[in-house]
């Protein structure tokens, strides 16, 4: 069997790139070294001066939780892969012969940033990047929220009564090693779906409703363009109409509307809107025991057309991205989730590029 030479290296590099490497359309389109200060604020790594071996270059550490992201990969397994692909390697600039962090240094690199609460900066830099880009928030905003699972908790009735108090159960205070591998945030809620059609023909008059256990990704997209502005982490059970009220309104939207399913309609949220010059278009509930008035039903299908959009962005997530939670606690949930939406904003910006490119 023939060595492999440099040139052959190059040539199936050529043909990666022949049959559309997103992390190659990643590395011409977003420039990585703008979050190279706020990783270095975060990580606070020394100058050198003790001696020690350097760590590895955080922009590149950062590029293998964008790899880890678009393929829902454990660290063990992101290990292997880039010392197995030519892509991922290209992407990382490393060379065959370079060093590849192990699964240890990722899991000690994302654990460092989730402990500095890095996530937000390191969002809002991209941010800032689309907006020089010329995707400013414009006409408008639509908020929904989403479920996203994590692994489910085998817990007794009185563990689940300390946790809805906040309390830590008195069997898990002397056990660290139980503790460290109990998510004391995440919660059961029921996930309520549309009924299917039955055999004869004929549709439940009920929907089901379903358990479910994890936290919840909260966002708001601009109308335009699509991109997610705003975001916040909460457990599952948490109310979704409480967060628009919580920092979720982007008030450098260009146009002042709102749309929202119904969830979000509440003489607070209102009040809160028309305080802060916001226009509601979030639907309208239906009467109680009474049938939804024809206007109100028509109005609340117009604004489906908009708020739809909303949609989108969730199921593109959880199907290009897998997001799901493995890791234990929020502060560990909202790194992953923040992850999950810098990566969808630079899909999204590579997508945009491209439309104006071929303009």
């Amino acid at each position: 069997m023939t060595q492999s030479g440099f040139f052959d290296v190059e040539e199936r590099l050529a043909r990666l790139s022949g049959l559309g490497d997103q992390l190659e359309a990643f590395s011409r389109t977003v420039d990585f070294e703008v979050f190279r200060p706020e990783l270095n604020k975060a990580l606070a790594y020394s100058d050198g001066s003790k001696g020690g071996r350097p760590p590895f270059d955080p922009v590149l550490m950062f590029k293998i939780l964008v790899i880890q992201t678009l393929n829902t990969l454990s660290d063990e397994r992101t290990e292997y892969l880039i010392n197995d692909r030519l892509s991922f390697m290209r992407f990382l600039g490393l060379g065959l012969s370079e060093q590849v962090p192990d699964a240890k240094t990722v899991w000690l690199f994302r654990e460092r940033l989730t402990q500095a609460g890095a996530i937000d900066g390191l969002f809002n830099r991209f941010d800032a990047t689309l907006r020089n880009a010329g995707y400013l928030p414009m006409s408008g905003q639509i908020l929904d929220a989403t479920l996203v699972a994590a692994p489910k908790q085998r817990n007794t009735n009185g563990e689940k009564a300390d946790l809805r108090e906040g309390r830590i159960p008195q069997d898990w205070q002397d056990k660290p090693s139980k503790l460290s591998h109990k998510d004391r945030h995440a919660r059961w809620t029921l996930k309520f779906t549309k009924a299917k059609r039955q055999d004869d023909g004929t549709i439940p008059s009920t929907d089901l409703a379903i358990p479910f256990f994890g936290y919840k990704s909260h966002s708001s997209i601009d109308r335009k363009f699509r991109l997610i502005r705003k975001w916040k982490t909460t457990d599952a059970a948490a109310s979704d109409g409480v967060r628009l009220r919580e920092g979720l309104l982007d008030h450098s939207n260009t146009a002042s509307d709102v749309w929202a399913d119904t969830a979000y309609r509440s003489k607070a949220n209102e009040d809160f809107m028309e305080k802060h010059g916001f226009v509601s278009k979030v639907h309208r509930k239906k009467p109680h025991l009474k049938p939804m008035p024809r206007h109100i039903q028509k109005s609340n299908a117009g604004k489906s057309v908009i708020r739809s959009r909303v949609e989108h962005v969730f199921a593109d997530q959880k199907a290009q991205t897998g997001l799901f939670i493995r890791t234990v606690g929020i502060t560990r949930a909202t790194m992953r989730i923040g992850l999950a939406n810098i990566v969808y904003n630079m899909r999204r910006f590579l997508l945009l590029e491209r439309i104006n490119a071929a303009a």
